[in-house]
C-alpha cells in the first residue's frame, strides 16, 4: 500500500467500479456516475491528479472507453470541462434520458461559468427526473450565478422539501439571503446547517458574520468562538472577531487574535496593520511601528498602514517623519481623504500655512463632514479663519 493521501468519498456510486478508472473517481468522491463532487468547485492536485491523467490517457487508447460516462468524469475531475461536456453532449444525443450524463452536463456548464445553458440543462433534467433534489440544488446554484436570487432560494426550497437533511442548499440558502440582507433568516438557516453539521467551521462563521450584521456582536462573539474551536485555523473568523475586540476596546485580545492569524499567514498585510492599531491604542508605539512596517514591506503601496505609522509617529513627537508617512499614503491613494486632513495640521503646526490650506481643502473635498472637524482643532481652525480656502465647497 502507498502512503498517497485519499480523497473521502462523498456519495456512493451509482454502479460498481469496473476499471481503475471508475475506482478513482469513486475513491476521489467525484464518482463513476452523477457526479459528486465537491462544493467548492476545485479539481484534483497532486499525486490523484497525475494518476487519474494516466488512467485517462490510457483509457483513450480505447475508443469506446474514451466516449463513456467514466471517461468523461474522469476529465471533469481534472478541469478538463469542454472535452467533458463534449462527451456528455454525445451521449445524450444517444439517448436523452441518461440522467446522469444530463445532469453532470449541467454541473460541466456550471463550471464553464455557463449560467444561462446550466439552467436550460438542469430544467430538462428536471422535466424526466422532478423528485431530484440535488438536480433543484445545482439548478439553483445557477440561478445564483446569474443574479437571480430569490428563483435560487426556491430551488434550494425545494431541494429541502425533497430532502429536509440536505446539507448543501441549506448551506447556500444562508449564504444567498445575507447577501440579500436578510440576516435573521440566513441565521436560521445556519441554525438548520449547524444542527446537521455541528463541525462545518464555516457555518459557524457566516452564522457569527449575519449576527454581526444585526448588531448582535458579542452573539457574533461567541459563534466566532464557535468557528475556531472546530478550526483553530479559521483566520477569518479571528479577523472577525478581532475587529469586534477592536471596536469594544479589547486590545490585548485583539492583539492576541491578530497574532494568531499572522502566525498562521505571515504574509498578512491587514492583519500586521490591525495589530499594529492595537499596539497603539495600548501605548507600545515600537510594537506598532514594528506592525505597521512589516505591513509595508509586505504592500508597498498600502495607504491605510502608511497613514497610521504616520499617526503613531506624530503622537511620539515625530512630526516631520509623521509627515512623510502621511504624504507617502496619499502619493499610495489620491483619494484618502483623512491623510489629507493630517498633512494639513502637520503643515499648520510647521506654519506652512499654503500647504495646509491646499490639503485641508482636498480633505473637505473627498469628506465634507471633515469640514466641521477642523473647526474643531487647534490647528486647523486658524486656517479656515484667515479664509484661505475657496468658499462654495
Amino acid at each position: 500500500m502507498s502512503g498517497r493521501r485519499r480523497c473521502s468519498p462523498t456519495m456512493a456510486a451509482t454502479r460498481p467500479p469496473e476499471n481503475s478508472l471508475s475506482r478513482l473517481l469513486v475513491e476521489c468522491g467525484y464518482g463513476d456516475g452523477i457526479l459528486t463532487p465537491p462544493p467548492q468547485g476545485g479539481t484534483l492536485r497532486g499525486e490523484l491528479a497525475e494518476e487519474m491523467a494516466l488512467a485517462l490517457a490510457t483509457a483513450k487508447h480505447d475508443q469506446q472507453t474514451a466516449a463513456t460516462l467514466v471517461y468523461a468524469n474522469g476529465c471533469f475531475a481534472l478541469g478538463r470541462y469542454e472535452e467533458a461536456g463534449v462527451i456528455y453532449q454525445g451521449l445524450l444525443e444517444k439517448d436523452p434520458l441518461v440522467t446522469a450524463a444530463s445532469f453532470n452536463l449541467g454541473l460541466t456548464y456550471l463550471r464553464l461559468k455557463k449560467g444561462k445553458e446550466a439552467v436550460r440543462q438542469f430544467d430538462l433534467l428536471l422535466k424526466h427526473q422532478p423528485s431530484l433534489a440535488e438536480g433543484y440544488y445545482q439548478r439553483g446554484n445557477a440561478y445564483d450565478e446569474l443574479g437571480e436570487q430569490q428563483l435560487a432560494l426556491a430551488d434550494y426550497d425545494e431541494a429541502i422539501q425533497l430532502e429536509p437533511d440536505y446539507l448543501r442548499p441549506h448551506y447556500n440558502r444562508g449564504v444567498v439571503l445575507a447577501r440579500l440582507g436578510r440576516h435573521d433568516q440566513a441565521v436560521k438557516a445556519y441554525d438548520r446547517v449547524i444542527e446537521l453539521r455541528p463541525g462545518l467551521s464555516n457555518a459557524h462563521l457566516n452564522r457569527a458574520a449575519s449576527l454581526d450584521e444585526m448588531g448582535w456582536h458579542w452573539e457574533a462573539v461567541e459563534g466566532y468562538t464557535a468557528a475556531i474551536e472546530v478550526y483553530p485555523e479559521n483566520t477569518n473568523a479571528l479577523f472577525n472577531r478581532a475587529k469586534i475586540y477592536y471596536a469594544h476596546e479589547y486590545m490585548q485580545e485583539t492583539v492576541d487574535d491578530y497574532s494568531q492569524i499572522i502566525n498562521l499567514t505571515p504574509g498578512d498585510a491587514e492583519a500586521f496593520n490591525n495589530r499594529g492599531l492595537a499596539f497603539d491604542a495600548l501605548g507600545d508605539y515600537d510594537a506598532a511601528l514594528s506592525d505597521y512596517a512589516e505591513a509595508i514591506a509586505l504592500r508597498p503601496d498600502f495607504a491605510e498602514a502608511l497613514s497610521n505609522r504616520g499617526a503613531t509617529l506624530e503622537t511620539m513627537g515625530r512630526l516631520e517623519e509623521g509627515l512623510e508617512q502621511y504624504l507617502a499614503a496619499v502619493a499610495a491613494e489620491p483619494r484618502f481623504a483623512s491623510a489629507h486632513y493630517n498633512i494639513a495640521r502637520c503643515y499648520s503646526s510647521l506654519a506652512d500655512l499654503e500647504r495646509s490650506a491646499s490639503h485641508l481643502e482636498r480633505a473637505m473635498q473627498l469628506d465634507p463632514e471633515l469640514g466641521s472637524e477642523a473647526t474643531k482643532d487647534e490647528e486647523l481652525a486658524w486656517v479656515l479663519n484667515m479664509g484661505q480656502l475657496k468658499k462654495g465647497r
